[in-house]
């Protein structure tokens, strides 16, 4: 029921009716300036978008105009505040002369289409709509209260047509019937394909789409009102038409009657007066007062006379007009009958182009919410990877803590043990040069007894126990030079260089430990370099050249571990 009287409501429908010719001004102001920028010369009155904007034009200052009742009905022009410029602007005042002095113009419905066009070609047009506007007192006098003109849309197209200063147009008015054009909107310049609409433009055209739809229905609904008000003018005027056949058939015989009443009366005068001519003089003057009313009579019948004929000249004239207004009135029912079957063809586009739009619709909000569904999953996987990033980041912290406590650690075990390595491998330095001078010693001391022995051979027998005697002594020396670089080489720190170290022999066969040989594989220790087999070496410790822990053999295992429990005291 709200809706109904809401539909119903006059307000509404000229509230609507302002919207919807306003966003056909915009579509058409802006369809002008686009297309005429992209031809690039001036434009003529043959140009269809600009025809399409003079239309609209029309519509909107037509729109809520009052009515003022001719003999033929009610006439709605716009020439009548079109004229009031020049009073506002007298810039305007050259227009307006023009149009009243062009002579093909005799309606003025077609002076106000030629002043609009010469104020298009002066780019006036914005100016004149303004002053026109401002002026709500003066529009008053032809505009209804809620009209377009004197509501807040006319002042918003009048602020769109400052755009169309940009164009150059050139019209002849001379040759142009503006007089009996019709002016039907073509939607279909206006109504776009619903494919090309792509991210936010989507939604600006399909509420421009769903206003050209509201506006075509609205001025279908306007269309039907006005075919109903000139079916109902035509039935009056052919009830007219009628009465009026009726009248001029009794005109026609009152005018035969009162010819027949003139000729009697004719009879009657000369019958009057030839028995004037022969009868006495008395009887004269009474004929003679019979003739004079005779005569006035007859002057009362012909004055009568003329004034029927008159009316029926008149009577004639206006059935020749009402002829010739039914015709322009079945001509513009056609047209408009002609215009309504396009806009519902229009309409029914425009109801598939919805039903298509309603289906995209569909399919985007099936699409958005996949979308959201897939970003739900994002983001927990996000926040798992986040909450594993952390978690990676605690464990490179605390592998950088323990970095830097084994880094300070090495720091402190070479600052503790550095002199005793230096101390120790000048040691090893000066027994290794002690030994290679008792190497030597001992060849030469060979080299001599050898000598000694050839040069006494009788001596011979005796020779033996002299020697076994400095083979002795050459033994226990080299023990006593083993023992100091045994305990060297099982001190836990080795030069960090790795000079002057002797290196190991190239092919160990025995344990240097249990001094087995059954064993199939040999470890070198990483600190003695000595070799050993796999139950004399089991062990691994990190060494000072390396944190990482290093194969030693059993005794270098028990001497590390003694040094590392003690160096902490030592500290």
């Amino acid at each position: 029921m709200h809706e109904r009287k809401r539909g119903s409501d006059p307000n509404y429908l000229m509230a609507n009716e302002r919207m919807n010719l306003m966003n056909m001004a915009k579509l058409s102001i802006k369809g002008l300036i686009e297309s005429a920028l992209n031809l690039g010369r001036t434009l003529d009155s043959d140009y269809a978008p600009l025809q399409q904007f003079f239309v609209v034009m029309e519509h909107c200052l037509k729109h809520g105009l009052k009515a003022k009742k001719t003999f033929l009905g009610q006439n709605k022009s716009f020439w009548g505040p079109l004229e009031l410029v020049e009073k506002l602007v007298p810039e305007a005042a050259e227009i307006t002369a023009s149009v009243k002095d062009l002579p093909g113009l005799k309606t003025p419905v077609g002076r106000g289409r030629a002043w609009l066009r010469l104020a298009l070609m002066q780019k006036k047009l914005s100016e004149y709509m303004k002053a026109l506007i401002n002026k709500k007192e003066l529009l008053s006098e032809f505009y209804e209260p809620n009209a377009l003109m004197m509501e807040e849309e006319g002042a918003i197209i009048a602020g769109l047509l400052v755009g169309l200063n940009v164009i150059d147009a050139n019209f002849c008015m001379k040759g142009e019937d503006l007089d009996s054009q019709v002016g039907v909107i073509d939607f279909s310049m206006y109504l776009k394909d619903g494919n090309s609409s792509k991210g936010s433009e989507g939604d600006g055209q399909i509420t421009a789409i769903l206003d050209q739809k509201n506006y075509v229905e609205e001025l279908n609904r306007h269309l039907n009102a006005t075919v109903n008000n000139l079916q109902a003018k035509v039935d009056a005027l052919e009830k007219s038409n009628t009465k009026l056949t009726e009248e001029l058939a009794v005109a026609n015989n009152r005018i035969i009657t009162l010819q027949e009443e003139m000729e009697r009366v004719k009879e009657e005068s000369s019958y009057i007066l030839e028995s004037n001519r022969k009868g006495p003089k008395q009887d004269r003057t009474s004929e003679g007062q019979a003739l004079s009313e005779a005569r006035k009579h007859l002057k009362e019948e012909t004055q009568l006379r003329l004034d029927v004929e008159k009316e029926l000249e008149i009577q004639i004239s206006m059935r020749q007009e009402m002829e010739l207004a039914m015709k322009m009135l079945e001509k513009d029912v056609c047209e408009k009958q002609d215009a309504l079957v396009s806009l519902r063809q229009q309409l029914d586009d425009l109801r598939a182009l919805k039903h298509e739009l309603a289906f995209k619709l569909q399919s985007s909000d099936l699409g958005v919410k996949q979308k959201s569904e897939l970003n739900s999953r994002l983001e927990e996987k996000t926040n798992q990877m986040a909450a594993t990033i952390k978690q990676l980041e605690q464990r490179l912290r605390q592998a950088e803590r323990g970095r830097q406590s084994a880094e300070l650690d090495n720091r402190l075990f070479k600052q503790d043990f550095g002199d005793k390595i230096n101390s120790l491998q000048l040691e090893v330095e000066e027994l290794t040069r002690q030994r290679h001078q008792l190497e030597l010693e001992l060849k030469q001391e060979r080299e001599r007894r050898l000598q000694n022995n050839r040069s006494i051979p009788g001596k011979g027998s005796q020779k033996p126990e002299p020697k076994t005697d400095g083979k002795h002594k050459i033994q226990e020396e080299n023990v006593k030079l083993k023992k100091p670089l045994d305990e060297s080489h099982r001190l836990p720190s080795r030069p960090v260089d790795g000079q002057d170290q002797p290196p190991p022999s190239e092919k160990p066969q025995i344990c240097q430990l249990c001094q087995e040989d059954g064993s199939l594989t040999k470890n070198v220790c990483k600190n003695c370099r000595g070799t050993f087999c796999n139950a004399c070496s089991t062990n691994e410790l990190p060494l000072p050249s390396s944190i990482k822990p290093e194969r030693v053999c059993n005794p270098c295992h028990e001497h590390l571990m003694k040094q590392y429990s003690s160096s902490p005291s030592c500290c």
